[in-house]
């Protein structure tokens, strides 16, 4: 599965132009789906420095990605062409999955794998 990652908002805080904190959950989650063998598509509005700053981000902290703000070699080969729309199975954005006050990584996790990332011990 492909799946579309927006940045700021959803993998960290949002604090445009800076970098918010990592949102809890989504480093576990996201490294879990590309162990899992999913392809992660960074999905952002960053360009410039902003977005080279929001790569570094991913790097230091070990969030696998595959592509940054364009499609798959696969997706270009299978389609023909390259389109300005990311193509993508499942898209993760602050926008789109809401609960309460923004994302819930938590949920997110769960909606993939019927499990939490943090199971409570007894």
């Amino acid at each position: 599965m492909t799946i579309a990652v927006d940045f700021d908002g959803t993998i960290v805080e949002n604090k445009y132009p800076q970098i918010g904190e990592l949102q809890s959950g989504a480093k576990d989650t996201l490294q879990r789906l590309h162990e899992d063998g999913h392809k992660i598509i960074l999905w952002t509005c960053r360009t410039g420095d902003l977005l080279v700053e929001a790569v570094n981000f991913l790097l230091w902290h070990s969030i696998p990605f595959d592509q940054v703000n364009d499609n798959l070699r696969e997706n270009i080969e299978q389609y023909g062409g390259n389109s300005r729309k990311v193509y993508a199975d499942v898209y993760i954005d602050d926008r789109c999955l809401l609960w309460s006050n923004g994302i819930d990584w938590e949920r997110v996790h769960y909606h993939f794998f019927g499990k939490p990332i943090y199971p409570e011990f007894p």
